[in-house]
């Protein structure tokens, strides 16, 4: 099969409806190329393209841009020795790059969410109104904390509230979900609304949610904020949809690449 029987195929089974725009777009590469094995990863860094190559995957399925923003725009970057030498790389041995994020998330059940539940195994504790939001047995934030770390690989989490507070009603908003998509209050009307004590998240802005759990928590609310980090909380979903793939391509090489966490705590 190409790419393009490929990438057809996997967009047929999200069954989500068009997109006029979308950033699910062949980022290097051509749709007529054939594929003889694929990686799926969070993002195609360049040690997660150097791994590909080394297992016979020519198309990589990444969920995060691959050109450093968030249409994969090249034009700014036409004389930039980062690009040009990662460009080489791929070029060299002939990588296609799949972008596989938009879909991803639309498709019912949210195959990023899909991964992390699996991950956490946390598949009997969710909600059946909201896909965010999880009834846990009763634990505390420091306790929920080290179990997210330990299950994630997470190097450090970051909380705002009371770190012994209890931790029952449960939402997580993955990658940037917690800044809310186009609407800063969405965050904070989920806590309200669904009657949560903690929200676990990727991505934080310091004067959104943030300061609403800390307000909640000083006025003596249980509310409570975890911040894991974009990539932690969404390479899980990466993880598992070799799963997925496999079920639509039996016959083809299916691998995860992880991309892991880009940052060093010191």
């Amino acid at each position: 099969m190409n790419v393009k029987e490929i990438v057809d195929a996997i967009i047929r089974e999200c069954k989500t409806p068009p997109l006029e725009e979308t950033c699910d777009l062949l980022i290097t590469g051509d749709w007529e190329n054939e594929v003889t094995g694929i990686a799926t990863t969070f993002m195609a860094t360049v040690d997660v393209i150097r791994e590909a190559i080394a297992n016979d995957a020519n198309l990589i399925i990444t969920h995060e841009p691959t050109f450093f923003t968030h249409s994969d725009k090249t034009d700014w970057l036409e004389q930039d020795p980062v690009y040009l030498e990662k460009m080489r790389l791929i070029q060299e041995h002939a990588v296609n790059i799949w972008r596989f994020h938009d879909h991803m998330h639309m498709t019912d059940p949210d195959l990023i969410y899909v991964g992390l539940i699996k991950e956490l195994g946390w598949e009997q504790y969710l909600d059946s109104i909201d896909k965010h939001c999880f009834t846990l047995p009763r634990t505390s934030v420091r306790e929920l904390s080290d179990f997210l770390k330990r299950k994630l690989e997470v190097k450090i989490s970051q909380i705002v509230g009371d770190i012994e507070g209890s931790a029952e009603r449960v939402a997580v908003l993955v990658g940037g979900g917690s800044l809310g998509l186009g609407r800063d209050e969405m965050p904070m009307e989920l806590m309200r609304d669904r009657n949560l004590d903690v929200i676990v998240c990727g991505e934080i802005l310091e004067w959104t949610l943030t300061s609403y759990v800390r307000d909640a928590a000083q006025l003596g609310m249980n509310k409570a904020l975890i911040v894991l980090g974009h990539n932690r909380t969404e390479e899980v979903g990466m993880k598992y949809l070799p799963e997925w793939l496999q079920k639509i391509f039996p016959t083809l090489p299916i691998s995860f690449v992880e991309a892991g966490e880009p940052f060093e705590y010191i």
